[in-house]
């Protein structure tokens, strides 16, 4: 069974992810206790694996803040993000099984599904199962626990591409071109493909950046909430 701590560690990842948690804000063992209606070892016990992801930082006097990640060190992430990724997938493309093949197929299909109702939501969840099928396709476990390890600290960055005016829809067709060359085992060009996808800079960094601007001004003037209440069974 998951421990309590593991479970408290997800809860607020995700939130750091979809944006409820912004960079910057506090996380009081107190409030956090009294919301997941815990007691405060096990929100310790989250907040040092959370710390140990290098999704936030401890701060003299302010204690646990969600971690702000600079715009040059943002960009450096990326680039490490797309290599690895294009080493997995070269990977895949010679390695994977055909169930391993359709598990990336099916992620693409509830990528598709998500693009057509235009929900963002759906689509990140989608693309991640996408991302980890072609992880675990490269049969390279050291690989795929470095990508899985990076992915998740750029999780709430990735979102926030997504929200970006169709985004979601030039995602699914870097998708395809990936899926493409995975069906076609082209190693070269998937590798290139998944580079594409992946790696932020140009128009897609100036968004990125202007998302990020925008959230954290809507913050400035108030002490960052928490999120919202709810129990951790």
């Amino acid at each position: 069974m998951t421990r309590l701590s593991d479970r408290l560690r997800e809860a607020i990842e995700e939130e750091i992810a979809t944006g409820q948690l912004l960079p910057g804000s506090r996380l009081d063992e107190v409030e956090l206790a009294r919301r997941f209606n815990v007691s405060r070892t096990p929100i310790r016990e989250a907040l040092n694996l959370l710390l140990g992801e290098g999704l936030i930082e401890m701060r003299p006097r302010r204690g646990a803040v969600v971690a702000r990640v600079s715009a040059e060190r943002l960009i450096e992430m990326f680039e490490v993000m797309a290599e690895l990724e294009a080493m997995c997938v070269q990977l895949a493309t010679r390695r994977m099984s055909d169930d391993e093949l359709a598990a990336i197929e099916s992620a693409h299909a509830a990528c598709r599904g998500a693009v057509a109702s235009r929900d963002a939501d759906a689509y990140f969840y989608a693309n991640e199962r996408f991302h980890y099928a072609i992880y675990a396709a490269s049969h390279n476990t050291f690989l795929a626990e470095e990508a899985a390890a990076l992915q998740k600290k750029l999780r709430p960055y990735r979102r926030l591409q997504l929200r970006v005016r169709n985004r979601i829809q030039r995602s699914f067709e870097e998708h395809q071109a990936i899926v493409d060359a995975l069906r076609d085992g082209d190693a070269e060009k998937a590798a290139l493909s998944v580079r594409n996808h992946v790696i932020v800079q140009g128009e897609r960094f100036a968004d990125l950046v202007s998302s990020l601007s925008r959230l954290e001004a809507e913050a400035i003037g108030a002490e960052p909430e928490v999120g919202v209440a709810r129990a951790v069974s």
